[in-house]
């Protein structure tokens, strides 16, 4: 990647696939891994094991097909340097989160219960599958806008950024039901997002951000259960 405009955090050995034609997705392409997401989020509600499982794999598969199989694309071997940052952009996602619910709870805005009203150790298990698909119903958008942003602009750093703002605020509107909660989760989920975009802009492995977001989320739901 050394012949390309990246940002200064970004490993030189990989790019972002699809959003110049590498590989080249067409227009029905695209059709296909949206339907795939949207499947892949309503299946990954369920608590069922099997179901998790069948949703990771609806919305996993299509990407592999696009990316010719070469799973190493999206899917590295993870490092001790990578899991360190993973460890590290979680902490940093934390702190960001306790300053950020202070201030927003200084204006009255608060979020969601979402983690459930009673959850148990067993509502931890299904994370590792659910969570997956949450990483990749943020990884097919910001690819497809990084793809059209890109081809009018020619400029990649400017592109990267567009479709991450997107996604952002398209992941918000996931955790929120009304416009109070929507305020807060474009703060917290939506704007808190970037920590694990960098882990993934950094090292092109969707791992990297899976490990800062099932941190995340199961210190969340530990809280919860020990009533913490």
């Amino acid at each position: 990647m050394s012949n390309i405009d990246g940002f200064k955090i970004e490993n030189e050995d990989s790019d972002f696939p699809f959003y110049n034609n590498n590989p080249h997705i067409p227009k029905w392409g695209w059709i296909v891994l949206f339907f795939a997401m949207v499947m892949g989020f309503i299946l990954s509600i369920s608590s069922n094991l099997i179901v998790l499982i069948l949703s990771c794999a609806v919305i996993i598969v299509p990407v592999l097909y696009f990316l010719k199989w070469d799973y190493t694309v999206i899917f590295k071997k993870l490092s001790a340097r990578d899991v360190a940052l993973a460890i590290a952009l979680f902490v940093g996602y934390i702190v960001y989160a306790l300053a950020m619910d202070f201030v927003l709870g200084n204006f009255g805005i608060v979020g969601g219960d979402l983690v459930g009203s009673h959850p148990t150790w067993m509502d931890i298990p299904p994370l590792f599958f659910s969570l997956m698909v949450e990483e990749f119903l943020k990884f097919i958008p910001f690819m497809f806008f990084l793809r059209v942003a890109f081809k009018f602009s020619n400029n990649r750093k400017l592109s990267v950024i567009v479709s991450m703002a997107v996604v952002m605020l398209f992941f918000a509107s996931l955790h929120a039901y009304n416009w109070n909660m929507f305020v807060y989760a474009i703060f917290i989920q939506g704007f808190g997002s970037i920590f694990e975009f960098i882990g993934y802009i950094k090292t092109k492995n969707i791992l990297v951000s899976y490990i800062t977001h099932m941190l995340t989320d199961i210190l969340g739901f530990s809280v919860a259960i020990l009533g913490l």
